[in-house]
């Protein structure tokens, strides 16, 4: 071993013995070891390596694609007078439509009216031309007819024929009574009342078997008989013969004075 060596082992261990601990003490042999780098040194080989490594490829042929077109085909826009034509048209038939249902509502307006009138015109005819309604006004035909019946007579026959009830008006004590009776006697007959209470027509004698009639009795001097009937005269008593106003009260009753011919009655008194 030279003496270069000899020092040069001493020198190494007492630099060992000088270096703080927690640090390494080796070293290197000048010769052998590589100087250290710098960061910018470091940094500029790492990206020529990462260059140098790195091959480029080349890029594939892409075939160009026609881009679909964004804009949707807008449909053609009406022009602005046929638009106000179409407007025009369409109210037009609107119109129309509305024209046709004021004129359908007036033909059914005018058509119930029609009818209306109609029926009210055949009510009017019905009730007051043929068919008359009124109420019994008084006790005279008991028991047959109460007062307060409804009576139904027929207008047009003023030809009342023998035991036919009839309703008539006739002036008593200057005022217009209505009244009802049973006809006893037709024009051209010939009428008395005996003394012994018997109806005598034309010299025949009127037998009543009905039960109800009270004797028939004359009413004091108001009536001179025998009564002959005139052309359109009629002798008429009431059912109620002891109290009823009829011909022994005022005489015969006239064909004008006659509103018609009973041919049904309700009961009311009894409802």
């Amino acid at each position: 071993m030279t003496d270069e060596t000899i020092l040069e082992k001493l020198l190494n261990e007492v630099l060992d013995e000088l270096k703080p601990e927690g640090t390494d003490a080796e070293t290197t042999d000048p010769e052998t070891t590589e100087p250290e780098m710098t960061e910018p040194e470091a940094e500029g080989q790492d990206t020529t390596e990462q260059e140098a490594d790195v091959t480029e490829e080349p890029e594939p042929d892409t075939p160009e694609t026609e881009q679909p077109e964004t804009e949707a085909e807008q449909p053609e826009e009406p022009e602005p007078e046929a638009a106000e034509e179409d407007k025009v048209e369409t109210e037009i038939t609107e119109g129309k439509k509305k024209l046709a249902k004021d004129e359908k509502g007036l033909k059914n307006a005018q058509r119930f009216l029609i009818y209306l009138i109609a029926f009210l015109a055949v009510v009017w005819i019905l009730f007051f031309k043929i068919i008359g309604i009124t109420h019994m006004p008084s006790d005279d035909m008991e028991p047959r007819v109460d007062a307060g019946d409804l009576l139904v007579f027929y207008r047009l026959d003023k030809k009342a024929a023998f035991q036919d009830l009839i309703v008539f008006e006739k002036v008593i004590d200057g005022k217009k009574t209505l009244c009802v009776g049973r006809v006893m006697a037709a024009p051209g007959d010939k009428v008395e009342i005996t003394d012994d209470n018997r109806l005598v027509v034309n010299g025949n004698v009127i037998i009543e078997t009905a039960k109800f009639y009270t004797a028939l009795q004359k009413r004091g001097d108001r009536v001179t008989y025998p009564v002959t009937l005139g052309e359109d005269e009629y002798f008429v008593l009431a059912d109620n013969r002891s109290q009823g106003m009829d011909s022994r009260y005022f005489g015969p009753v006239s064909r004008k004075e006659i509103l018609g011919t009973i041919i049904t009655l309700f009961r009311r008194n009894k409802l």
